[in-house]
């Protein structure tokens, strides 16, 4: 059966696509700060992952070894200026944002990109925001740490798709939409079910000319 890699899997967005893949058989690995804190989430095997050190993505790599990964999926992320102006927006919110969104998954992708390569299904997808593009950004405005470091992660994982395509893998960035969780707030405009099911489609039917592409959980492409 194929296999998930999952990060950010314990609750909100994560946890639902945790229970879709399982759901069509799939054998799921999450992968989590602690496992002992998010009890019985479901998976396969829940193993512990500090994305931003590169000594623990290493240890992860050298537990799971040669293992195909079909879908890596890196969905852990941080919203830690939500409201905030420049002025406001400290120095080391700017580096945890970054490492956490853009540099974590990147380090992820890195270290797994031969597991996925030796997999059936060959992908990589990255849960990102409209709120990363430019193209949408219309009279938007505070929360400058989060939409750059979802922009940045946007043209990385677009140069990735490029510097993987020999090896057949593909990848892809998603909007999850505005959702129900404790990032998006209780007035989001849809559930967490809604969601990961979308996206889920979305990276299910991920053909080769579509790698690379940024798309809405509907299906839609996204303006950069």
């Amino acid at each position: 059966m194929p296999t998930l890699l999952l990060t950010g899997a314990s609750r909100g967005i994560g946890r639902e696509l945790l229970n879709k893949y399982k759901q069509d058989g799939w054998t799921v690995i999450a992968a989590c700060r602690d496992p002992g804190a998010v009890g019985d989430i479901g998976a396969d095997r829940v193993l512990p992952l500090e994305v931003t050190s590169e000594d623990s993505i290493r240890a992860l790599k050298d537990t799971l070894g040669d293992l195909p990964i079909d879908v890596l999926w890196n969905n852990a992320g941080v919203y830690l200026d939500k409201g905030m102006g420049l002025e406001e927006t400290a120095a080391d919110l700017w580096s945890e944002t970054f490492a956490v969104n853009t540099i974590a998954p990147l380090r992820i992708a890195n270290a797994f990109a031969a597991n996925v390569a030796d997999s059936e299904k060959k992908t990589m997808a990255f849960t990102s925001s409209r709120m990363g593009s430019i193209g949408d950004l219309g009279g938007a405005s505070s929360a400058y740490a989060y939409r750059s470091s979802k922009t940045a992660l946007n043209m990385a994982a677009a140069i990735l798709a490029n510097d993987l395509r020999p090896t057949g893998v593909k990848t892809v960035v998603l909007h999850p939409g505005w959702v129900r969780t404790d990032m998006g707030g209780p007035s989001a405009d849809i559930d967490t079910e809604t969601s990961a099911g979308g996206m889920k489609k979305v990276v299910d039917s991920l053909t080769d000319a579509q790698s690379g592409g940024f798309f809405n959980y509907d299906g839609k492409s996204w303006p950069w």
